[in-house]
């Protein structure tokens, strides 16, 4: 709210109002549009709707409503609406059907944006879990680097014909925290994993990238106020879910370690934890996730084009007249990218930063499982005594028990 301030007013300050509400992300994302409605004159229901649900969050969030005034049709009405709440976030649309009911103080509630994130988070992580499958096939014929470049070219495309819109008044600082979110999350992520993998084994890979919901946790404590604070049951899940994914990844073989390509790991890790910060930033200028989706793509893309240069990197499109590897880069480009980015970057959104990044311990489960139904492979019982723990890490580091004597 302090930048929206200081657009309205010239001064950074907002006195009267405290901590809490200043730095609340979501009372800044239907302010923002709300105050670029007025500033350009616009007369529909979009004005009044974001007024409406302001109210709304303001009411839920800090007057406190009692439970005896919410209606007994709460929970079903709940479920009904989810769908509906993660549409209008993704397109931008205005979900109208919730309004009316945001006067009964339940409308587009916490709670149903919560479980939405939580389902959200849920799919993209399914899916990444199994695109190891699709890489793997296109590895015959394709370099890292390839691959990389047409699933994010294909993804934006798409983005672009699904939602051929433009953001609208993006000042200097947001344009720049998009490049940044595209340099870290689309370019340098998947290219240092990549160059990773080529230096130490995959399994090191593997265990080291999931070290980024602690980086991620400890940025969001020293940058962001809005998220919570550090917690010790997410310690603790967090120790927990990296026995299950160390487990899992070496599966009885021995630790091998290699300096540089583990160094690079863990960098990834760190670029990653920065990336979902950016996210988190951004889905507090109020604009739908799916065009700055597409805008974080597209300096992802522009980033990545220089490096193509160093990678021998070949266009050579006639590879994909194989319909194998057409498919593949298809489920890599339209689901793995595109879709799932939307719905990481929508998770983040009513998650946060780091309850969405716990869902990293999962891609190993997911890829456990899916060697198992798919690639018939079998489960050793330390793979599965594995999937267990890291399942229980992610509970635990989700979770909001107390630890006795804590506040």
């Amino acid at each position: 709210m302090l930048d929206l301030t200081e657009e309205v007013t010239g001064k950074r300050e907002l006195t009267g109002f405290s901590e809490n509400v200043i730095f609340d992300e979501e009372i800044t994302f239907y302010l923002r549009p709300l105050h670029e409605m007025v500033l350009n004159g616009v007369c529909d229901f979009g004005k009044e709707e974001n007024l409406l649900l302001l109210i709304s969050t303001l009411i839920q969030k800090y007057g406190q409503p009692s439970e005896c005034c919410i209606p007994p049709c709460r929970q079903v009405f709940q479920t009904r609406v989810i769908l509906q709440i993660i549409s209008a976030a993704l397109l931008g649309l205005p979900p109208a059907c919730t309004v009316t009911y945001s006067l009964t103080r339940k409308v587009g509630s916490m709670e149903n944006k919560k479980l939405a994130g939580h389902l959200a988070a849920l799919l993209t992580i399914i899916i990444w879990g199994t695109t190891f499958i699709s890489t793997k096939i296109l590895l015959k014929d394709f370099q890292p680097v390839e691959i990389l470049f047409f699933r994010f070219v294909m993804g934006f495309l798409v983005l672009c014909i699904v939602c051929p819109h433009r953001l609208k008044n993006v000042d200097i600082r947001q344009e720049l925290t998009f490049a940044a979110a595209g340099l870290c999350g689309i370019c340098l992520y998947y290219l240092l994993e990549n160059i990773a993998l080529t230096f130490t084994m995959a399994s090191n890979v593997g265990v080291i990238i999931s070290i980024a919901p602690f980086f991620t946790a400890i940025l969001a404590h020293l940058f962001m106020k809005s998220e919570e604070k550090l917690r010790v049951n997410f310690l603790i899940g967090f120790v927990v879910a990296m026995v299950g994914i160390v487990l899992i990844s070496f599966n009885g073989s021995v630790l091998e370690l290699n300096p540089m390509g583990d160094l690079l790991a863990v960098i990834a890790a760190f670029v990653w934890a920065c990336y979902s910060i950016l996210t988190r930033k951004i889905s507090s200028f109020g604009y739908p996730v799916i065009l700055t989706t597409q805008r974080t793509f597209f300096y992802g893309i522009l980033f990545m084009i220089p490096t193509l240069f160093f990678f021998n990197f070949k266009l050579e499109l006639t590879r994909f007249a194989n319909m194998t590897y057409l498919l593949n880069i298809l489920y890599l480009g339209l689901g793995a990218s595109a879709l799932c980015f939307v719905t990481w970057n929508f998770a983040v959104k009513w998650l946060g930063a780091v309850k969405t990044s716990v869902y990293i311990y999962m891609v190993p489960v997911i890829t456990v499982i899916t060697s198992v139904l798919i690639l018939r492979e079998q489960v050793t019982i330390i793979s599965g005594i594995g999937t267990v723990l890291t399942l229980i890490g992610l509970f635990l580091s989700e979770s909001r028990l107390k630890v006795k004597g804590g506040k």
